[in-house]
């Protein structure tokens, strides 16, 4: 099935993929494909079948962060604006607070909210060619809680505010990404992980996401922490 500029293909065995389809925008976030991952998710969250989501993007990027077009008006469009910043809202809180697995399957650059949309998922899966880096930290601030909470201060900091780009081994060296495979062997990868999850009972997997959720402190009924 899809819905805008993301496929929902699933669910087989308890899994979901939401695959962001838009490479001529290298799978930007934009507002409307902001709002299908929210809706997504939203109806996935209350359905007895699934037990896991992937999130991946097609062709040779995972996603390149928001849609930098829809920046450009927002100082003279109040309308705008306030659809830019209630869509980001409802997304950051539709994953940080999604009530099953999150799994990402890196399959190139997850830049600016694409590195965001990563993080914000439970296990991370990367292709050699996937990178990481927040550019937009020179006219915006960067989500930090959940990078924070993955890789600790130190490593949350420097990448935060110098903005570095790594690669997909650097990445699993400061635990960022959970495996790094060659770009050919990301889906049977990705597989493996989300068979080993699917072993578990749902009303376990809910009960222990939901563990996760408070551990992290990010969500509080509609304040978010980022």
């Amino acid at each position: 099935m899809r819905s805008g500029y993301v496929e929902i293909l699933g669910p087989t065995d308890g899994v979901v993929t939401l695959r962001l389809n838009n490479p001529a925008k290298r799978n930007a976030l934009s507002i409307e494909v902001r709002d299908d991952i929210t809706d997504a998710l939203e109806r996935l969250a209350g359905e007895r079948h699934v037990k896991v989501v992937v999130i991946t993007g097609a062709g040779g990027t995972f996603c390149s962060g928001f849609d930098l077009d829809e920046f450009q008006h927002i100082d003279e469009d109040p309308d705008l604006a306030d659809r830019v910043w209630n869509s980001g809202y409802r997304f950051h809180r539709a994953m940080l607070a999604f009530p099953l697995p999150l799994v990402a399957a890196v399959n190139g650059p997850a830049i600016a909210g694409g590195f965001d949309l990563a993080v914000m998922c439970d296990i991370r899966v990367a292709a050699e060619s996937a990178r990481f880096e927040h550019p937009e930290r020179t006219f915006v601030e960067v989500v930090y809680g959940p990078l924070h909470d993955l890789v600790g201060a130190a490593v949350a900091r420097d990448l935060v505010f110098t903005g570095r780009s790594i690669d997909a081994r650097e990445a699993h060296e400061l635990r960022l990404v959970s495996r790094v495979v060659p770009d050919s062997e990301l889906g049977s990868a990705v597989r493996d992980v989300t068979n080993q999850i699917t072993h578990a009972p749902r009303e376990i997997l809910l009960r222990m996401k939901k563990k996760v959720i408070a551990r992290a402190g990010v969500v509080a009924n509609d304040v978010l922490d980022i």
